[in-house]
């Protein structure tokens, strides 16, 4: 059987040789196989984003982190094995994993409206999607939130745009959130704080980028032993900050209806390429 594999391999880089076919470096998807989840990564990163099959279990904006070793694409793999075989498999090492704990969160990276010092969280789970771009380089796909109550008279809806390059940790996201009852809205963009994994955080470079660095997981199923890097980056931020009652670390803007919040949001594990604190901040002031 190894001897076959290793055949397949060489039979179908030969083919991809001749065919001038480059190497799938991005996807992105819907599942809905596996409760309408919608799946993204690069040869680097890997996430998800929770649909409507998990409302209340959870109804989350937050994007859910994989770690992964770099190279190449796994989620087809990890879903179809908890799909078919153990529902699992993908909390479990098999170059990676999912061990991140978003709950009601922001997880690593998404946005919220930020109104009266709370964050409003959409009332359902993306509801439709759409792939924009697909390349062997390059995905951009859209999620759709309909419209929900933020506060007795503020009603908003949410179109979440997102762009990823092979060879890069960090994605670029447009939200555009189109409201009524106000006539601006602070919204923000941020990062859940796991306090009990021991987080490390930091604002860095001038004002519009925060970073953090914590154990990658407390999880139950087969704790992870190593350390995740999570950072957010918000031009023009008017706040940076922990709020340390929220357990998020927060980069605020205030938009009109409409108008396009722009950011980027990146995940690294140390047991890939990027090693240190140290070495994830130096990253992340690249950027």
């Amino acid at each position: 059987m190894k001897r076959f594999l290793i055949l397949a391999a060489t039979a179908a880089l030969a083919l991809t040789a001749c065919t001038g076919q480059k190497e799938q470096k991005v996807m992105a998807r819907a599942v809905p196989e596996r409760a309408d989840d919608f799946v993204f990564e690069n040869d680097l990163i890997a996430g998800r984003f929770y649909g409507q099959a998990l409302e209340g279990n959870p109804t989350s904006p937050g994007i859910d982190i994989w770690v992964k070793l770099p190279g190449g694409l796994v989620a087809d793999e990890w879903y179809s094995h908890a799909v078919n075989e153990d529902p699992d498999y993908y909390h479990h090492n098999h170059g990676g994993k999912d061990c991140y704990k978003v709950a009601v969160s922001l997880g690593g990276g998404a946005s919220a409206p930020f109104i009266d010092g709370k964050l409003c969280y959409p009332a359902t789970n993306y509801r439709t999607c759409e792939v924009l771009e697909t390349s062997p380089d390059k995905v951009s796909f859209v999620l759709h939130y309909p419209q929900w109550q933020a506060t007795d008279s503020i009603l908003v809806s949410l179109d979440k745009q997102v762009s990823l390059s092979a060879g890069s940790y960090f994605a670029d996201v447009t939200d555009v959130y189109t409201f009524t009852g106000i006539d601006s809205l602070q919204v923000a963009a941020g990062m859940k704080l796991h306090t009990a994994q021991q987080t490390v955080q930091e604002q860095i470079a001038g004002s519009d980028r925060y970073a953090i660095w914590e154990k990658a997981s407390d999880q139950s199923i087969e704790p992870e032993d190593g350390m995740l890097g999570v950072a957010v980056i918000v031009p023009d931020a008017e706040i940076v900050k922990s709020v340390e009652e929220l357990d998020h670390a927060l980069l605020v803007k205030t938009v009109t209806s409409g108008q396009a919040f722009k950011y980027k949001y990146g995940s690294c594990w140390s047991k890939g390429n990027i090693h240190s604190w140290k070495d994830w901040l130096g990253l992340v002031n690249e950027q």
